[in-house]
């Protein structure tokens, strides 16, 4: 019986090993969301982060989301820069490394048949930036919920990066869309003055609803409607 006893120990003490390692599930635990089309919501803004849908989001349907280039129609050369998904997946982006990612390497092409958007056209170094920082933050598709002042609004500081990140990449240089350009101060006046900015950004009246991808964002709607109604200075 003897030889029996030590097995017998071995397999007690393994046993008691494996239920002592054994760990009740921590409630306090909280999944990690793994969805990427689940946009992530910051209630207070970073000024180290730039957000998707404040930032990038316009850029890019200004300037590549257009007919004819990477709308949903037209998916030029299989890439469509629409909607987060597919600037993503088409645009191949490689989350924290916009050197290797192939939407930030088009805009930085110094080859001008290869460079996006095609010249004329073009984005200025500030919004490569934002793109490059934001690819390098790991691309996420998150918002900044109060990112919006409407308590002192001027055109320099919140109505043209609005304007300029919006219209101007379809309403500049000599195929300006329908020969309206904007470009400065004088040039958004006048269509203040006629009627139509408040009319197309509203999407209210004859004229085609601006931008062509959808509304504004309330914040930067709500801006340029308080800064017309104040006058539209140029402050």
């Amino acid at each position: 019986m003897k030889k029996f006893i030590l097995p017998t120990l071995l397999l007690l003490v393994t046993f008691a090993f494996i239920e002592s390692c054994k760990h009740e599930p921590d409630d306090d635990i909280i999944p990690v969301v793994t969805d990427p089309t689940v946009v992530t919501s910051a209630d207070t803004c970073s000024l180290d982060t730039v957000y998707f849908v404040n930032d990038i989001l316009p850029i890019i349907l200004s300037n590549c989301a257009q007919s004819g280039c990477h709308d949903a129609a037209s998916r030029q050369d299989g890439v469509q820069l629409t909607d987060y998904d597919n600037i993503v997946n088409t645009g191949k982006i490689k989350k924290g490394r916009a050197e290797d990612s192939d939407l930030y390497e088009v805009l930085t092409e110094t080859d001008p048949d290869k460079v996006m958007p095609p010249p004329p056209a073009s984005i200025s170094p500030e919004m490569k930036n934002a793109i490059k920082i934001w690819i390098n933050q790991g691309a996420k598709n998150n918002k900044c919920e109060n990112k919006c002042d409407t308590s002192n609004v001027t055109f320099s500081v919140n109505v043209w990066p609005i304007l300029n990140a919006t219209c101007k990449g379809c309403h500049s240089g000599s195929g300006a869309s329908g020969g309206v350009k904007i470009t400065n101060y004088d040039q958004v006046k006048a269509l203040v003055d006629n009627g139509n900015l408040e009319s197309v950004l509203g999407r209210k009246g004859p004229k085609k609803p601006m931008p062509p991808a959808g509304p504004l964002e309330k914040c930067a709607s709500d801006q340029i409607r308080i800064w017309i109604a104040e006058g539209a200075k140029n402050n």
